[in-house]
């Protein structure tokens, strides 16, 4: 483990960016793009927020550094912030990103050609520890995602030539390396694992497109999570087991009907798959008059954003974006980004999905359509709710969103969950459902803008399964809190989250008491970690 430091221009001079071009999708699309320069010098791999402002920044990688633009509330950018970062693997193949210790800052997670390599942010933003294992993996696309839903994010990689590899979390922030049992062919074939709630159950089920060599080790599998941390391969049962070459799909409710459908991207047929959801665990290929065979040429990069905000999801693939029309067709509008698609976000804080690539942003010059954008802090959960379900109803109907890390081959894009509202003015109501089992619902929610969410911050209900089933006393409280338990609480560790999800106080207790008079009025969610249990009780400060 190798402690890093950072090294910055102090002068944080703001950039100045030069419009050069503009795309206008031949002219079919309700968006066009410009260009808007960045001086990156590295490759290209995320759009994501990485010190906890919930604002997208651009981050891109080189042998023995990070280097990170970080966005202000104007979308302007600070000049870039360098950090040196020696790295036994670099993300040659794939980038995922998450705060996978609850620290409040990003994590990385570097897919590299010969292993894995995790950049763990410190406490306070200014740097890195490198984590490298040393078991060889010939990596394609990574993820962050609670697999075994104990409320820690463990991460996942493609094998491109063994069975797949993932990290289990121990809750403390340290990975335990396995290997088998999520896509197992022996020679691989394993390029892109997507982690989706297909059958609405709660949990992460996996998707993982396949490519190379002979129909079997190239088939499609689609992995159901039972709930109880084991996985279930039904890909021919679902009638998704094609054996098409793929490095990536795009998954979305592209119909609005409540259930995740999914794009199958082609890398070496231009003979793309549109398969829709039925909401029994299969799907029905819906390809013939949907559009999606106007497109004849193939790539390695699918997602799925609606960039136009109409409330329907639309599909990158590889550059081109196939506009959704609402009604399971879609209009293509062919080079309307470069084509690796980019990784995708809002870089300029107004509203609509950009993509960043090399050294340039290609920025979305929007339309009158509205938006929503839900930042969701978990406290039971995961810190980034990664799993969390985000539904929203309005009078366009309701739209669904996963709350995901690592889309597409090898990019990331952002963590925040981005809604299309169209012309309606008003959301009814938005719902949220942890990967905890908590639920907050949120009532006439106005659109047009970018709120946070804290789990559990609108209702008292908690999972208390194998809970440490605490009493927060009196409540409100002016000065002291009192927690009670099952267990003596002693040592254990405190958060103390406000509703834009950030920690105001923490430690480990040392009675049953926390002082709280330094603390402003308002709501806040408590959050007390004892061993393996993790739990959260809401209380008002006076």
């Amino acid at each position: 483990m190798t402690n890093t430091g950072l090294n910055y221009n102090p002068m944080k001079l703001k950039l100045s960016f030069a419009f050069a071009l503009l795309f206008s999708a031949l002219g079919m699309s309700q968006v066009t793009f410009s260009t808007q320069g960045i001086g990156t010098n590295r490759s290209d791999r995320a759009v994501v927020d990485m010190n906890g402002d919930y604002l997208d920044d651009v981050v891109s990688i080189a042998t023995s550094s990070v280097q990170i633009f970080y966005q202000q509330t104007d979308g302007t950018f600070l000049e870039d912030v360098l950090f040196t970062t020696p790295a036994d693997n670099l993300p040659s193949w794939s980038l995922a990103a998450a705060d996978y210790d609850g620290n409040g800052y990003t994590d990385l997670l570097y897919g590299g050609g010969n292993g894995v390599t995790f950049m763990r942010a410190n406490q306070n933003g200014t740097g890195f520890d490198e984590i490298s294992f040393p078991q060889y993996v010939f990596s394609q696309r990574s993820n962050f995602v609670d697999m075994n839903n104990d409320g820690h994010l463990d991460a996942f990689v493609c094998h491109d030539v063994e069975p797949n590899v993932y990290y289990i979390n121990d809750g403390f922030g340290n990975f335990t390396y396995y290997q088998g049992g999520i896509g197992d062919y022996p020679t691989g074939g394993h390029y892109g694992s997507v982690w989706i709630d297909f059958d609405n159950d709660g949990d992460m089920d996996m998707f993982n497109a396949k490519c190379g060599g002979g129909p079997d080790r190239r088939t499609d599998e689609l992995h159901q999570n039972d709930g109880a941390g084991s996985f279930v391969e039904i890909g021919v049962a679902a009638g998704v087991a094609d054996p098409m070459s793929t490095w990536s799909s795009a998954w979305a409710d592209y119909n609005n009907d409540g259930w995740m459908d999914v794009f199958v991207g082609n890398s070496v047929d231009p003979e793309h798959k549109l398969m829709i959801n039925n909401g029994d665990g299969t799907f029905t290929n819906v390809t013939a008059g949907s559009g999606i065979a106007d497109l004849t040429t193939t790539g390695i990069e699918n997602c799925a954003y609606d960039f136009d905000n109409d409330g329907y999801a639309d599909i990158a693939s590889n550059g081109n974006i196939f506009f959704n029309n609402g009604d399971m067709t879609f209009t293509l509008a062919s080079n309307a980004l470069p084509s690796n698609n980019g990784a995708f976000g809002d870089l300029n804080n107004d509203g609509f999905i950009d993509s960043f690539t090399g050294s340039t942003i290609f920025k979305n010059n929007g339309n009158a359509n509205h938006y929503l954008t839900v930042n969701t802090v978990g406290v039971e959960s995961n810190r980034n709710g990664i799993g969390a379900r985000v539904s929203i109803t309005s009078d366009l109907g309701t739209q669904i969103r996963d709350v995901r890390s690592g889309e597409g081959f090898r990019l990331m894009s952002t963590l925040n969950t981005h809604f299309g509202l169209g012309e309606d003015t008003e959301i009814t109501t938005m719902t949220i459902t942890w990967p905890s089992g908590i639920v907050d619902v949120l009532e006439n929610v106005a659109v047009d803008q970018t709120i946070v969410v804290v789990e559990g911050s609108t209702t008292l209900g908690a999972n208390d399964e194998n809970s440490l089933k605490l009493i927060v006393s009196p409540n409100p409280a002016k000065d002291l809190i009192t927690i009670t338990g099952s267990t003596p609480l002693v040592q254990a560790k405190y958060d103390v989250f406000d509703m834009q999800g950030k920690i105001v106080l923490d430690g480990h207790l040392t009675s049953s008491q926390i002082n709280i008079a330094a603390l402003a009025q308002g709501t806040y969610v408590l959050r007390l970690t004892d061993g393996m249990s993790v739990n959260s009780r809401q209380f008002i400060k006076k």
